[in-house]
């Protein structure tokens, strides 16, 4: 199996060494020629405004919305779920706009209104899994087509799957937690 880890900006690195702890073939993914071959990608947490500027600048967002159309398993965490939503409340942003999810950007507020907590998400388990926030996203609307995997206290959805689309507020990848990514990987193996 080989996963892509989008690699223009934010936190993908920390995704490239979660996937080496599952002894997973990992390629960084800066070029659109990077997408072939592979089994799955992950588009991480960052900034989603410079994200979407470079996917458009080296001609990725039309590759990877081509490649969702033939059944790519992606995960989007924080700025990468902003980035799959089909909607998108704030201006300024060009989502790939392939999952059935609204999303508003920043929604918790500025960098010292981030936080962590518990998080129930049944798919994973009955031990809660630790949701790290950072000027994160949350989504505001789901299709029919989308299932909710976890959502805060107050009802705030925080993550959710579309068939094969993975989606998350929190940063899994800043945790020592690897049932999410054990998860996405399930799904690109038709585990899930």
């Amino acid at each position: 199996m080989k996963i892509g880890v989008l690699a223009l900006q934010g936190a993908f690195a920390e995704h490239i060494t979660v996937l080496q702890q599952l002894e997973v073939e990992t390629v960084p993914v800066r070029l659109p020629r990077q997408l072939m071959g592979l089994d799955g990608l992950i588009i991480p947490g960052g900034e989603s405004t410079t994200i979407t500027s470079l996917m458009l600048s080296y001609n990725l967002r039309t590759e990877i919305s081509r490649l969702v159309e033939n059944g790519l398993p992606i995960l989007g965490t924080c700025a990468g779920m902003i980035l799959l939503a089909r909607n998108v409340s704030d201006d300024g942003i060009e989502p790939v706009a392939v999952m059935g999810i609204t999303v508003r950007r920043n929604a918790f507020g500025r960098q010292r209104e981030s936080f962590e907590t518990d998080l129930d998400i049944p798919v994973l388990g009955e031990k809660p899994f630790p949701g790290v926030f950072i000027r994160a996203p949350l989504i505001e609307q789901v299709t029919d087509e989308v299932e909710v995997l976890s959502h805060l206290a107050n009802g705030t959805v925080v993550a959710a799957r579309q068939d094969k689309l993975l989606a998350c507020a929190f940063h899994p990848e800043l945790t020592d937690d690897l049932r999410f990514h054990r998860y996405f990987l399930d799904i690109v193996r038709g585990e899930q």
